[in-house]
């Protein structure tokens, strides 16, 4: 462990070199932690092998079964990789698709610029239409259900990385600030900085390590994409994954700044789960709220004005265009004034409870001057 800031001729540390030096020491501790480094390397690894295998595997039509009638049948001729089967009409296609036998119908359309149109449940193999001569007009018997796919994706795309970086910071900053106090380390920083200080560097510390995830994630999905040349989707998802980043800042450093205070309330780590229960609670809410209500407009909707859920539900309706152009721009305006206020009565239940050994600070106490 680092030592304090300690006095430069004579004089005390400023704010802002003190908080820099905190931050430094808490980044620090965790770089030095091989426990923290592995689970980041495995994240990484992991993430980007999900990105390349979903890739590849959507590209992958190898005898992909497809339905063609007799006046298509010259359009899929050296076509490779589809297991064909000849119908005689339209009616017969689409019932094939139906049950299940077919993937895709390829059938003659005089309204289609190309002579030909492909008929699909709810979705295509992107490969299907490339391998093509020419791409068809596409139809879709259910639409809606690749729609729903599509937000339940996203949504626990977004909602996983918010769980998992909150929780997992929220609870090394909660343990960071009870391990000082059973160690009484926090008497000696006390003596060289504030205690608001000292709060504010163990914020600003952890929110670096968090958003270089959040980036070198994000970094992690465009790589992917790019190389499965899966140019739609990285084009749908460059917008909300930029937005989500905006939104996790601010959503961070207000649950930053609240795990820390309540962490301050009391002096052993098994009593951590007293006062940061209801903070995981609210970092749960938009994982769980977003995999139930995903179809849902309006609750969706509502998430994306709540400081605790809008990191994860603005991003969702950005992708899924049921945003205007203003809504993040609001949203955005009030997470920020939240995560204003958390820190307020953040640093103020830190400040009056740091310091206090023994039992559970109540956080009426906790509150008062």
């Amino acid at each position: 462990m680092s030592n304090p800031p300690s006095a430069v001729n004579g004089q005390a540390p400023s704010a802002m070199r003190s908080i820099g030096l905190v931050a430094r020491r808490e980044i620090g501790s965790k770089l030095r932690s091989k426990a923290f480094l592995i689970s980041t390397l495995i994240l990484f690894i992991g993430s980007l092998a999900l990105v390349i295998w979903g890739g590849f595997s959507a590209q992958d039509t190898s005898g992909t079964p497809v339905a063609v009638t007799s006046d298509a049948a010259k359009y899929v001729q050296d076509v490779p990789g589809l297991d064909i089967t000849h119908v005689s009409g339209k009616a017969e296609a689409v019932a094939l698709v139906q049950s299940g036998q077919a993937d895709a119908a390829i059938v003659g359309d005089a309204s289609s610029p190309v002579g030909v149109s492909l008929i699909a449940e709810s979705s295509v193999p992107p490969q299907l239409l490339l391998t093509l001569a020419q791409v068809p007009t596409v139809h879709l018997l259910e639409p809606d259900a690749a729609n729903s796919a599509i937000r339940l994706v996203v949504a626990i795309g977004f909602g996983v990385v918010f769980l998992v970086a909150a929780s997992l910071f929220g609870g090394t900053i909660a343990q960071s600030v009870v391990e000082e106090k059973q160690t009484r380390v926090v008497e000696v920083l006390i003596s060289a900085i504030p205690a608001r200080t000292l709060l504010a560097g163990k914020v600003i510390g952890n929110t670096v390590l968090a958003m270089s995830q959040i980036l070198i994630l994000a970094a992690i999905a465009v790589t992917g994409l790019a190389i499965t040349a899966q140019v739609a989707v990285l084009q749908g998802l460059g917008g909300p994954i930029a937005w989500f980043a905006v939104f996790f800042l601010f959503g961070f450093i207000l649950l930053a700044s609240l795990f820390a205070a309540a962490a301050a309330m009391v002096s052993r780590q098994e009593d951590i789960g007293s006062t940061t229960t209801p903070l995981t609670m609210l970092i749960m809410a938009p994982y769980i709220l977003v995999i139930f209500f995903n179809d849902n407009p309006v609750v969706l909707a509502v998430m994306s004005y709540i400081p605790f859920s809008a990191p994860v539900g603005m991003p969702v309706r950005i992708f899924l265009g049921e945003a205007q152009w203003w809504e993040p721009l609001v949203s955005l305006a009030i997470l920020i004034a939240t995560c204003v206020a958390a820190i307020l009565v953040g640093a103020r239940i830190y400040e009056n409870s740091l310091l206090r050994m023994g039992g559970r600070v109540k956080l009426r106490e906790a509150l008062a001057a």
